[in-house]
């Protein structure tokens, strides 16, 4: 089973093009939904973040108040290193078990849709990687008219992330959507016929 990883700075419409591949008839796993998973009412991965971080950092509804966690995880390195010691774990068992779900199914080829794929290091373990590619300033002003976010901050965000001539570097399948919605299907179009190329021209 070939993994493909999928990746793009904030604001890239990185989702989106997960979404056209679905339509494609790829499997994708989608990395951020994990992360939300883990965390579910209930969980023994909540149970430990509210011991780490505070009771209150659940709602009445035994839902994670996001934002309070992200407050107080991101205070400190110590706090982070608390925050990543207990999710990583849990993410990485889940992610190992969906790749491992689909290679039972048949899938050929699994798409893994992962914002820090190369932040992280994992591209290297990608049989192939595509990079949705927008312009910076592109981003900020999607941020901004379509998320709400101020302008500053979306641009200290995609600051903090790794350079677009980075991405671009270890990409194989480039992805602009710096235009239009029709150009980006064009363009999505154009990958999905190469990656079932590659299913069939590949060992």
């Amino acid at each position: 089973m070939k993994k493909i990883g999928l990746t793009g700075g904030m604001g890239s419409g990185k989702s989106t093009v997960a979404q056209m591949l679905r339509e494609y008839g790829f499997v994708v796993i989608d990395a951020d939904a994990v992360a939300r998973e883990v965390v579910h009412p209930g969980s023994y991965v909540l149970e430990r973040l509210a011991k780490a971080f505070g009771a209150d950092i659940l709602q009445h509804s035994g839902e994670l108040n996001r934002g309070l966690l992200a407050q107080r995880a991101f205070a400190s390195p110590a706090a982070i290193e608390t925050l990543n010691a207990i999710t990583h774990p849990a993410i990485e068992q889940r992610t190992a078990e969906l790749f491992a779900q689909a290679a039972g199914a048949g899938a050929q080829l699994v798409i893994w849709d992962m914002p820090l794929l190369i932040e992280k290091g994992y591209h290297r373990d990608m049989d192939a990687v595509i990079v949705v590619d927008v312009a910076a300033a592109e981003r900020i002003r999607r941020l901004v008219t379509y998320r709400g976010m101020d302008a500053a901050d979306a641009a200290a965000r995609i600051g903090a992330q790794v350079s677009d001539e980075q991405r671009r570097a270890v990409a194989d399948y480039l992805i602009d959507n710096n235009t239009t919605k029709e150009a980006l299907h064009a363009n999505v179009a154009k990958v999905a016929r190469h990656l079932h190329t590659f299913i069939e021209t590949t060992p």
